[in-house]
């Protein structure tokens, strides 16, 4: 079973994430932030993992809290599921388009924590969802899962479409790269023999 659930308690928030990265996409998203259960849904279905998230944070002062450690929960609850990594393929990459907007992301599971993150946003907003958010949650999560993130978007004008792009464009490279390689069955995809940082 490759799957895991992780609580996470603060004063700003309380939040509990159960992911199994072998699931179907099925999803049940309580964020309290819509914008961002909107995003989180892309990564269960298009990365074909089921997806709980259930959070409570200081939504009356800002999302800032709650998305972050969104982020750094699931990143938590992924670096459990994953395990050692014997037998995944290590690496994934995806570009996927939505309109006029096309986002490349490509993903390691390094055990070091690492992202660069080059989206330009054409507007502050989305709605009530302020896009820094985005960058905070992926902050958040390679920095608990441990893995190397490298995300572009490389064209668009509508600020919903680019963030989307971005989510589904994640979801399809963490599918690959978590993904059993049938040629490579219980080895671990590193030169090294360790990918634990």
């Amino acid at each position: 079973m490759r799957s895991a659930e992780v609580r996470r308690d603060t004063a700003e928030t309380q939040i509990r994430v159960r992911i199994d990265l072998d699931g179907t996409g099925r999803q049940t998203l309580a964020s309290g932030v819509p914008f961002l259960d909107h995003m989180l849904d892309q990564i269960a279905r298009h990365g074909l993992v089921d997806l709980e998230v259930e959070a409570h944070g200081d939504l009356h002062i800002d999302g800032h809290h709650t998305v972050e450690d969104i982020g750094i929960t699931l990143g938590q609850a992924v670096a459990r599921a994953v395990g050692d990594k014997k037998g995944i393929r290590r690496y994934g990459h995806a570009y996927v388009p939505l309109d006029e907007a096309l986002s490349r992301v490509v993903v390691d599971f390094s055990g070091r924590p690492g992202l660069v993150w080059n989206v330009p946003f054409t507007r502050a907003m989305i709605g009530t969802f302020d896009v820094d958010l985005a960058h905070e949650f992926f902050q958040g999560f390679v920095n608990h899962a441990q893995m190397t993130v490298h995300v572009d978007t490389l064209r668009g004008d509508n600020a919903h479409h680019q963030c989307e792009t971005v989510f589904k464009a994640f979801a399809r490279a963490f599918r690959m790269a978590v993904e059993p390689d049938p040629r490579a069955a219980g080895q671990i995809p590193s030169t090294k023999g360790s990918l634990q940082g």
